[in-house]
């Protein structure tokens, strides 16, 4: 049982019925929530008085805060983390939600990014906040390696896979390459490659330079090392995170300090690409999980939640993640199922085009 759920059996009726409808009528319209209002509807027949003493008690146990001296209350990041964790109720995906979402998959293309760009835009679009969607890996064995020199300072680096995939990627040499040493590079690559994904030929390229270090050609050494972080590195990382919807959360009546942390969120994410992060937030968990706020470094700077879910492959391995960034004030209870059933459609999508 997590501390909030525990803190939540806590209470007695009345305090979680106050608790209820503060962060219910918070969620709806952005705004504190005051004694008065929630007398007109209670279910038992209680003063403003009294309200204010169970506010005021939900307060001192830090799950209300007040932004005002005179206002009425709003939800504290721990009190939205106890809503969360013991009294959301999740709603039934829309129809018109699922056919904009199905909609994306209607037709038979085999170019799997352009079908998760459609996914995030449609995910953006009906939930109004940003989407986030990590597309795998390709994980087709690699059939054919070359390097070729563009200048002293960039080249290129050709993969062809089994499947017909090629891939161009540019990186920075080491310093003092030659025509000859990115030959030598590229046979050593393709002597170990048969059969191999990136990954594996990753692995197997440590294994035989250390075994075979005084064989290798030191340029050509440094050159495959340096293809080998490549194929696992930021290069990489900066095609794979598809981020959609990023107006969504600059628009409306956000105050500026809420539109500056926003606008550093997407910074951050244009500027790191950090998806290694995503994808184990992803991972660390179950189905949908939900971030509020700092529990998330990540996102803690721009003050906004994260509704995140894996996606599996036809074995159930982990192999992207999509999600939903928005302000606190998340309609969780739609969004959840949103997410889930997306990140399931992309699962099978992913399956069948393998």
């Amino acid at each position: 049982m997590t501390e909030t759920v525990k803190l939540l059996k806590e209470m007695n009726d009345r305090s979680r019925e106050v608790f209820r409808r503060v962060v219910e009528g918070y969620l709806d319209t952005g705004d504190p929530v005051g004694s008065r209002t929630l007398t007109r509807d209670f279910s038992e027949k209680v003063s403003a008085a009294t309200i204010r003493n169970v506010m005021q008690d939900l307060e001192h146990i830090g799950v209300l805060g007040s932004p005002h001296v005179s206002a009425g209350r709003i939800p504290t990041q721990l009190g939205l983390r106890m809503f969360v964790d013991g009294m959301i109720e999740l709603g039934d995906l829309s129809d018109t939600d699922r056919e904009k979402i199905d909609a994306t998959m209607g037709d038979n293309a085999a170019d799997v990014g352009n079908l998760l760009d459609r996914v995030g835009s449609a995910l953006s679009g009906v939930t109004h906040g940003a989407s986030l969607v990590l597309t795998p890996k390709h994980e087709a064995p690699i059939k054919h390696i070359e390097f070729v020199s563009l200048s002293p300072d960039r080249a290129l680096v050709v993969l062809v896979f089994s499947d017909g995939h090629v891939e161009n990627r540019l990186f920075t040499p080491p310093p003092g390459q030659t025509p000859s040493s990115m030959r030598e590079a590229a046979n050593f690559l393709n002597a170990l490659v048969e059969g191999k994904t990136i990954g594996e030929l990753q692995r197997s390229v440590k294994q035989e330079i250390a075994q075979r270090r005084s064989e290798i050609d030191t340029l050509a050494r440094e050159l495959v090392e340096s293809g080998a972080v490549l194929w696992e590195g930021e290069g990489e990382h900066a095609e794979r995170l598809i981020v959609r919807g990023r107006a969504n959360l600059l628009d409306g009546d956000a105050e500026a300090e809420d539109l500056e942390r926003v606008r550093r969120l997407f910074d951050d994410l244009e500027r790191k690409r950090d998806i290694a992060e995503f994808l184990e937030l992803a991972e660390s968990g179950d189905g949908v999980r939900i971030f509020i706020g700092s529990e998330n470094k990540l996102f803690s700077l721009s003050g906004s939640s994260l509704v995140v879910s894996p996606y599996m492959n036809a074995d159930r391995k982990v192999i992207g993640a999509v999600g939903v960034i928005g302000p606190t004030r998340l309609n969780y209870g739609r969004i959840v199922p949103i997410v889930n059933y997306t990140a399931q459609l992309v699962g099978k999508m992913v399956s069948d085009r393998s």
